[in-house]
């Protein structure tokens, strides 16, 4: 008796199910609040530099110049006399909100480091991707989600002290760290505890209300408390509410079977049909251990796959350096949507925590279309009309005042934003597919590291705005439809048996056209099994 069987008898949708769904919509306000706090303690408002008085008496005449970080003084021909450099600004700030920038004056020429700190956010997530989740192998899956929920925690908190750019970028990274694993490690609890037929529900609808609960509430909390250091506090304390996780939810039970501690395994299954009021005769979990007992001792006398494989033979090397490319093209698309929410006329607060309901809708539409239009017709459909309101937008942005448009260029931010949120939680579930069952847990871990990695680009690319407004916005829509195009070289997946091992990875969908569309075609991608084996035997030569 599988893991899945016994979990319905003991309550795959009770109580205990509820409790892990609770839990998890707070770990997904944390990781909002988390994610987007450098967005948040980072925005800039409009500033003109602040002359020295000693040189410009009060009743000169004087102008300044953003391009070239100067003032200007005139005499009364109009004629130019000097030009000194700026040394201070006068910011307009939102309601009186002191963030990084406008405490350490990190604009003009001093613009680079805040996207120098913000760079190693993304540093911090790439070697927190691989450290915790080895960790989580070592030691399991819920005591390694605490420990990554409290490092970023404590690199937020520690973040509020600093006043220097060495600090900055260590704190950063710090943060950095548990940008990913403290809302995937969670990911995998509710999955593997939650019977099938409610995982959509649990997996999409209480992401989307909780995260965004936390990207709506993030923004006045940062008004309300009138500083970015306060507001790094804030969001960092609720973390201490993970300490509390293990007093209500149980390891991953499928962890503990890979690590043979089957006793464990049927403890917490046990516990979990007393907390769901379940009573399961014993004799089942003797069937449970049973099963498992062989199944590892078969899995002993068979060779194992390994992610490396994968660049072995011609068409598994093709989908495995599309999706890395598609990754890094997803992950630093999303974070500059997400984040560049400056420069429309419309409060910086106001528009990112308005913004922030595109969460909900995005998940609905990929429950709504994904099982319609197919996998890659989701992915290349998100990426190609993201592409398109980003360009649109960065046009507008170019030839429209934002103060008699703002609410136009609000509203294609916001679309925007919902364009990238479609792309990258569509393009996770694409690539777990694609890659076979043997490696789909190392694969899809060094597909996301590669892709979080690459994000450390995003704070440069936003930086170009301070030379062009709608610079980053037409880069990213180039990006996005490259990454549109890339998605025409990988399979279709729907409707189909997925893929167990290299050998059956290599003729997946073999012979299907470029073209192929689950919603537009019927003609059904059927492979003949004489000629999988023979395939098949012949890659393994290659493997």
């Amino acid at each position: 008796m599988d893991l899945q069987s016994t979990l319905e008898k003991c309550g795959n949708f009770g109580p205990y199910q509820i409790t892990l769904l609770v839990l998890y919509g707070y770990s997904n306000i944390l990781s909002s609040l988390h994610y987007f706090s450098q967005s948040i303690i980072s925005f800039t408002p409009s500033h003109r530099c602040s002359p020295p008085k000693e040189y410009f008496p009060q009743n000169s005449t004087y102008s300044t110049s953003l391009l070239t970080c100067s003032v200007i003084q005139y005499d009364e021909d109009l004629s130019s006399l000097r030009d000194y450099k700026c040394t201070s600004w006068d910011f307009e700030r939102e309601s009186n909100y002191e963030s990084v920038t406008t405490e350490l004056e990190w604009v003009c020429d001093d613009a680079y480091k805040l996207a120098v700190g913000q760079s190693f956010f993304f540093i911090g997530s790439a070697l927190g991707t691989i450290f915790f989740g080895y960790l989580a192998d070592r030691i399991g899956r819920l005591p390694a989600c605490v420990l990554s929920t409290l490092t970023g925690a404590s690199g937020d908190f520690f973040t509020s002290f600093v006043g220097s750019l060495p600090w900055f970028c260590f704190t950063r990274f710090i943060s950095g760290l548990s940008m990913d694993t403290q809302y995937v490690l969670m990911y995998i609890l509710v999955f593997e505890y939650l019977s099938p037929q409610h995982r959509t529900f649990g997996l999409n609808i209480v992401l989307g209300i909780f995260y965004c609960i936390g990207l709506v509430i993030s923004p006045w909390m940062a008004i309300w408390l009138g500083n970015w250091r306060r507001y790094l506090w804030a969001a960092s304390l609720p973390a201490l509410g993970t300490l509390l996780f293990p007093v209500f939810l149980h390891e991953s039970a499928e962890w503990l079977l890979t690590k043979g501690k089957f006793d464990k395994a049927v403890s917490n299954l046990k516990s979990v049909a007393k907390f769901n009021g379940r009573q399961v005769d014993d004799s089942v979990f003797d069937e449970f251990i049973k099963h498992y007992r062989e199944k590892l001792q078969n899995s002993q006398n068979k060779s194992s796959d390994t992610f490396m494989g994968m660049l072995r033979t011609p068409r598994l090397r093709k989908f495995t350096v599309v999706l890395l490319i598609k990754s890094m093209i997803v992950a630093m698309a999303f974070d500059i949507l997400s984040r560049n929410v400056e420069g429309v006329g419309i409060s910086p607060f106001k528009l990112f925590s308005y913004s922030g309901l595109c969460y909900l809708p995005a998940g609905l539409t990929i429950i709504l279309f994904q099982n319609k239009i197919g996998r890659k017709g989701m992915a290349c459909a998100s990426l190609f009309v993201g592409a398109i309101i980003t360009a649109v937008t960065g046009y507008l942005v170019a030839t429209l005042d934002p103060a008699n448009y703002s609410v136009l260029l609000g509203f294609m931010v916001g679309l925007g934003r919902y364009g990238g949120v479609v792309a990258y939680d569509s393009e996770t579930q694409y690539a777990a597919e694609i890659i076979p069952t043997s490696v789909r847990g190392r694969g899809v871990a060094n597909i996301h590291v590669v892709g979080n990695g690459f994000a450390f680009f995003s704070s440069y690319v936003i930086y170009l705005g301070t030379f062009y407004r709608p610079l980053p916005s037409l880069l990213i829509s180039f990006v996005l439809l490259i990454g549109s195009c890339l998605c025409l070289t990988l399979p279709e997946t729907l409707n189909k048996d997925l893929p167990q091992t290299l050998e059956e990875g290599e003729v997946f969908a073999q012979g299907e056209k470029w073209y192929f569309f689950p919603c537009i075609s019927r003609r059904q991608q059927t492979n003949k099994s004489s000629s999988q084996s023979e395939s098949a035997s012949n890659i393994t030569k290659m493997l």
